[in-house]
């Protein structure tokens, strides 16, 4: 096993951690991780050649060679993890954790914009939410940071645990327990056991849970916790209203501040008020959390609201499942639109053996939605083509083939799919 203390020496002279050879390297200290068809192993003399300070690998000969450039760890992965950890441990900071089976990354987002305004606050970028990208986030802290958000993902049960322990997180946030990932928790009673792991952490080591009441099982799963701040019910710490969803999110803050955001859905709302109640419990000035959360605009095909030459469009389509698919449509079905309503849906993935039913139940929601156009795709949306009107293309290339010879004009539009599908890639044909 490698000298976490000896490797941690070489990160505090290096300019950040890479995993990824083809990026820049100048000052790094480059993880040689493995993965299905590669060993990383073999990119760490292009990384050092490449500028990096050190390299962290799994060759006990090729770590011989330069051993004031190389250490030799039999696992990287858990090297990469055992560092971030032990970094985390030198931190002094409150770190706030966010889970949950949708909107934790436009949570997180929120977060950053409101928490911003007091603090210098490190979070997570992109995706990087996993056994990789949490590490990589909790090493990319500096003591220049006042706090931290790290995101973490999970597909299975004891992923969030993991992670837990390793950021080791002050204070934690669960947007909702949805119908995400059933395939991998084993259905909803496993997703909810998994995300609440972030609570059963908190509540072991005293920290303090944020608690969206609107979602039944959460404030359940957070009994054991001591410490619990609660949003967003008229009798919760920190209360709000949605006051519409439709064009954009409007909500009335608990002190009467009244916010007009630059996203839509009334799913939406409860992930604004996350963010104003954990800025209003680290003292964030309330006109401050106003401002940060009427700036926010979303990105990265999160409920982008995008005018094209020709419609109006609600670009969801970084992920779906039953939960946030369910959740978009009726909020998508009470948005105002005079010229008429389409919907663009992709398959849902992840689903297991209750795709073929959630697929089936979701073309019963739209069946009863007023919709004008619907257009499926995927071999998995043919389950929800109930109507004879609903149009199942088995493909994203046979719908664009039907897009470019029906051209749409004066229609809201709703494009949302798994991350897999890629539908955002429609939008130039809408």
């Amino acid at each position: 096993m490698e000298d976490i203390a000896e490797v941690y020496a070489r990160f505090q002279q290096s300019t950040a951690v890479s995993t990824d050879s083809r990026q820049d390297q100048t000052g790094t200290l480059f993880v040689a991780l493995n993965g299905p068809s590669f060993r990383g192993r073999d990119f760490a003399p292009q990384a050092l050649a490449k500028g990096a300070r050190y390299a962290v690998v799994d060759d006990a000969a090729l770590a011989a060679t330069d051993p004031a450039r190389y250490t030799y760890a039999p696992d990287p992965l858990l090297a990469l993890q055992r560092l971030a950890h032990y970094h985390r441990r030198q931190l002094a900071i409150p770190v706030i954790g966010i889970t949950g089976s949708n909107g934790k990354t436009t949570t997180k987002e929120l977060l950053h914009a409101v928490l911003s305004r007091r603090y210098r606050v490190q979070y997570t970028r992109g995706n990087l939410n996993n056994h990789i990208g949490v590490p990589l986030t909790l090493l990319s802290i500096t003591q220049e940071h006042e706090l931290a958000i790290v995101e973490m993902g999970a597909n299975h049960q004891g992923e969030i645990d993991l992670l837990s322990h390793l950021a080791e997180p002050t204070h934690g946030l669960i947007t909702n327990i949805g119908k995400a990932h059933l395939e991998g928790f084993g259905g909803e009673e496993g997703i909810a056991k998994g995300k609440s792991e972030l609570f059963r952490f908190l509540a072991a080591t005293g920290g303090t849970a944020f608690v969206n009441t609107a979602d039944a099982r959460l404030p359940g799963l957070a009994a054991v916790v001591a410490e619990q701040i609660t949003y967003p019910g008229p009798a919760d710490t920190y209360p709000a209203e949605l006051l519409a969803a439709a064009p954009q999110v409007v909500l009335r803050l608990h002190d009467g501040t009244v916010v007009e955001a630059q996203i839509t859905g009334g799913y939406n709302f409860l992930n604004l008020a996350a963010a104003a109640a954990v800025g209003t419990h680290f003292q964030v000035p309330t006109p401050d959390i106003a401002t940060a959360l009427a700036g926010y605009a979303p990105t990265n095909n999160r409920s982008q609201l995008v005018s094209t030459s020709r419609n109006e469009v609600v670009l969801d389509a970084y992920n779906a499942n039953p939960s946030s698919m369910a959740a978009a449509l009726t909020s998508f079905a009470a948005r105002p639109a005079p010229g008429g309503k389409v919907v663009i849906l992709g398959d849902m993935f992840e689903l297991g053996e209750e795709s073929q039913a959630e697929h089936r139940a979701l073309g019963e929601l739209l069946a009863a939605q007023p919709f004008g156009t619907v257009l499926l795709v995927g071999p998995d949306m043919q389950h929800a083509a109930l109507k004879p009107e609903f149009l199942h293309f088995p493909t994203k290339a046979a719908a664009a083939q039907w897009l470019e010879a029906h051209p749409l004009t004066g229609q809201q539009i709703l494009i949302k799919g798994s991350r897999g599908m890629g539908l955002e890639t429609l939008l130039p044909l809408v």
